[in-house]
């Protein structure tokens, strides 16, 4: 069993900021890329960062620039922080990780998600 814990969301003005984490757990031998996606009310869930093993950061375009995502390779931890937020920043964000666990087995593995509102 593998465990992705987020925190960090909440409701913040537009123009702020908040970062999420995300820590993972369990049986796990190795995480290639750790990624970042949301869901809007109605939409599609969208990747927003990834962050490969190789320490390669790619961001959707809307977030190019106000988005930072990070990794902590030692705790398996990927963090987003997120500046000048907007209006259609909200969403339910939901941290996804790729992992190998001990008995070789590859996998999709997701958190449980943190709601990121965004209004005045």
């Amino acid at each position: 069993q593998v465990q992705l814990v987020e925190s960090g969301g909440g409701l913040v003005q537009p123009g702020g900021s908040l970062r999420l984490s995300c820590a993972a757990s369990g049986n796990i031998f190795s995480i290639s890329a750790m990624r970042w996606y949301r869901q809007a009310p109605g939409k599609e869930r969208e990747m927003v960062a990834s962050f490969s093993s190789g320490g390669r950061a790619d961001y959707t375009d809307s977030v190019k620039g106000r988005f930072t995502i990070s990794r902590h390779n030692t705790n398996n931890t990927v963090y987003l922080q997120m500046n000048s937020l907007k209006p259609e920043d909200t969403a339910v964000y939901y941290c996804n990780a790729r992992v190998r666990s001990w008995n070789g087995f590859d996998r999709d593995c997701w958190g449980q998600g943190t709601q990121v509102t965004v209004s005045s």
